[in-house]
């Protein structure tokens, strides 16, 4: 009887292994960034990270939660997250839009404003894998990371100072031309 059961067991286990492998090597995965996610992917991808950012036990930030590093923070932010995660009050960017999964816009919704600043640290430092967000923590520095979390943790309630610093800069071909006496267009 229990040697029935466990051959029948291995069986199991060998059937449902083939099966994924021939799932897999079928070529009906979606794999292209255009396709749509496989059911659950993203049930289990997100379990999986909040699971292993639990295990790190990150500490808590040793950056204040006011406006000089939320101001440095949007610096930092602005040069190395802006163009995935966009700033306030703009279209994700063309290039954000071709990403799968896409990344989350900081400043839309809820952004990350619902996770703790130590989440968002742990994802900036390390990254995550298969998602195309990049490990930071050779690139900038801890301070760094701090800042661009706290500033991201706070994202619904920041200070009009830096909402302005997160503006997208106006490149200089924008400035409006007016007409001169001799015809030739200057810049006001």
């Amino acid at each position: 009887m229990v040697k029935g059961l466990v051959i029948g067991f291995l069986l199991a286990v060998v059937i449902l292994a083939g099966a994924v492998f021939g799932y897999l090597a079928s070529g009906m995965v979606p794999v292209a960034t255009a396709d749509p996610p496989m059911p659950f992917e993203k049930k289990l991808a997100n379990m999986a990270l909040n699971a292993h950012i639990e295990k790190q036990h990150v500490v808590q930030s040793p950056v204040a939660a006011d406006e000089p590093a939320f101001l440095a923070g949007a610096g930092v932010y602005k040069e190395h997250c802006a163009v995935c995660h966009g700033v306030p009050g703009q279209p994700p960017t063309d290039y954000s839009a071709t990403m799968f999964p896409m990344p989350p816009q900081l400043f839309r919704g809820h952004g990350v404003t619902d996770d703790p600043a130590f989440e968002s640290y742990w994802k900036a430092a390390n990254g995550i894998r298969l998602s195309g967000m990049p490990a930071f923590k050779t690139k900038l520095t801890d301070t760094q990371l701090w800042q661009v979390s706290q500033l991201v943790a706070h994202a619904n309630d920041l200070p009009e100072s830096v909402k302005k610093a997160l503006a997208p800069d106006v490149p200089p071909s924008a400035t409006p031309q007016t007409p001169t006496a001799t015809g030739e267009s200057s810049k006001k």
